[in-house]
């Protein structure tokens, strides 16, 4: 059963678990090799259909009452930040430039570079959100075998952070519709 169940959700509903999410679909291409934040022109934005995830997302959320942190973590990227902000229009958008260490992880980088940024992930996905709150990232997938591994199109994954210097785990990794086949009626 790979979908959202019942006791996961009863999890989620106490807080305390950061909901690591992919941004929804890209336009095709590829992001310009002078890529600047400021300019969504020089980058691969988010497609129709990825709107449309985003704004699902959100509302399954709200729908399955999920409390989220008011402030919701996204990278610089246009596509991580327009995700957000149609997800959870009334939230504070924090733009996180780790966000762009985790995009070059799919890239050709040095090995010392790649375990500072998994380094520093794991720091991140270490810190317990307010309580009874989740806390919502909006970012990128990881290449296989690395870090969170591959995540879909709006895919997210469901970390329960133990605190600094003392891990995390990860509790399950979902697709969108992985979202949709649970609610109230089957409680």
């Amino acid at each position: 059963m790979k979908y959202l169940d019942q006791s996961i959700l009863d999890l989620l509903k106490k807080g305390g678990f950061v909901l690591y999410a992919r941004h929804g679909e890209a336009t095709v291409g590829r992001d310009q090799p002078y890529l600047n934040f400021q300019d969504c022109y020089t980058q691969r934005n988010l497609s129709e259909v990825g709107r449309r995830e985003a704004i699902y997302f959100g509302q399954m959320l709200r729908y399955l009452q999920i409390p989220i942190s008011s402030q919701i973590v996204a990278s610089p990227f246009c596509r991580t930040i327009e995700t957000a902000q149609l997800a959870f229009p009334y939230a504070n958008v924090q733009i996180d430039p780790f966000g762009y260490e985790i995009f070059k992880l799919g890239g050709n980088i040095p090995i010392v570079e790649k375990t500072n940024i998994l380094s520093n992930l794991q720091s991140m996905l270490e810190r317990k959100p307010p309580q009874g709150m989740n806390q919502v990232i909006i970012a990128h997938s990881f290449p296989e075998g690395v870090g969170l591994g591959k995540i879909s199109n709006m895919g997210m994954v469901i970390v329960k952070p133990k605190g600094p210097g003392k891990g995390y785990e990860i509790v399950k990794k979902l697709t969108l519709k992985d979202l949709a086949p649970l609610d109230s009626s089957s409680s």
